[in-house]
């Protein structure tokens, strides 16, 4: 479930569109390559990203999806020498990062010691979804994955429900909350919920976010500056990407100190 972009036809950089914004220098429309994308699939500007205006780039994360389509979907076939596949890859791909982000999270809540009464519901659907990253192009593109993700997400929830009632804190709900720009240094959010929440630009450093489910908040420009993520639930590499941090944030060993964080 992580990125092996040398096993991947850059598929993050051409199937997906971008606008030009904070995160992208210019415009793309899905399925053109970027401008940047080298004839090997390789970007020429990868150590330079941000400097050039491509910050969302250094963000995104297909969850090891990409390598999956190009060599197991496709067999290897690139949409450069098979043309005739570019379509129907470039419709997989969106379909496969929704199960393998899935996988992710199944994954983290089997970890979970309290989410135990739900962790045979959970290996059910963690060998479903498994199964159907191994399905072919026709049946992927047919596949209802809103419906599958709904389903899994009433056992994250409960997953989630479990863990953090072994919190000390006072559990406070933020779940969806416009958050941009919050002031929540040195907050205790210990086994808070905020899922979905707007946490952009917010100030949460030296905030502790132990036990807090955190699947699917925005952390963009986030001040993650002397934070405490250890054991916060459902937390993705992606996410950290999109903050800003320093060498006092503790985070999980499973997860990696995105370059940009200062010293």
């Amino acid at each position: 479930m992580q990125a092996d972009c040398s096993n991947c036809f850059a598929l993050c950089c051409v199937a997906l569109p971008f606008a030009k914004s904070n995160d992208f220098a210019v415009n793309k429309a899905a399925g053109t390559p970027c401008k940047n994308l080298q004839q090997d699939f390789r970007c020429g500007i990868h150590t330079r990203l941000r400097d050039k205006g491509f910050q969302g780039c250094t963000v995104y994360d297909c969850f090891g999806a990409g390598q999956q389509v190009s060599q197991v979907t496709f067999g290897g076939r690139d949409w450069r020498t098979h043309p005739g596949t570019a379509g129907r890859m470039y419709e997989v791909f969106p379909v496969l990062r929704q199960l393998h982000e899935l996988l992710f999270y199944v994954t983290e809540a089997l970890a979970l010691p309290a989410a135990a009464p739900v962790h045979a519901d959970l290996r059910r659907a963690l060998t479903e979804t498994t199964e159907w990253t191994a399905a072919d192009a026709d049946a992927l593109t047919a596949l209802d994955v809103d419906a599958l993700r709904q389903r899994i997400n009433t056992l994250l929830l409960r997953a989630s429900e479990l863990a953090r009632a072994k919190a000390p804190a006072r559990k406070k709900n933020h779940r969806g909350a416009d958050l941009m720009g919050a002031r929540l240094a040195g907050a205790d959010l210990r086994g808070a919920n905020l899922r979905g929440a707007y946490l952009i630009a917010a100030n949460l450093s030296g905030a502790d976010l132990r036990l807090a489910d955190l699947i699917g908040a925005d952390f963009r420009d986030a001040d993650l500056r002397g934070a405490d993520l250890r054991d916060a639930i459902f937390l993705t590499q992606a996410q950290l990407n999109a903050a800003r941090g320093d060498a006092a944030t503790k985070i999980s060993p499973t997860l990696a100190r995105p370059a940009h964080w200062s010293e």
